[in-house]
């Protein structure tokens, strides 16, 4: 499977639960925090439900 590089970019403050539960799901609690993570469609679901928050890069 391909990895991915998720880091999170915008705050998480003012945002509906279901947005911070899916932050937290994937890893990340802090802002600049960065998680290696492979690209499953379950993964990637949730990706793109929280893309205005977060940076995604392609590893190798």
């Amino acid at each position: 499977m391909k990895k991915i590089k998720v880091t999170q970019i915008k705050s998480t403050i003012d945002r509906s639960e279901r947005q911070k539960r899916t932050m937290i799901a994937l890893g990340l609690k802090k802002l600049n925090a960065s998680v290696e993570v492979e690209a499953t469609p379950q993964i990637l679901g949730m990706v793109t439900k929280v893309n205005h928050l977060i940076k995604v890069e392609e590893i190798g």
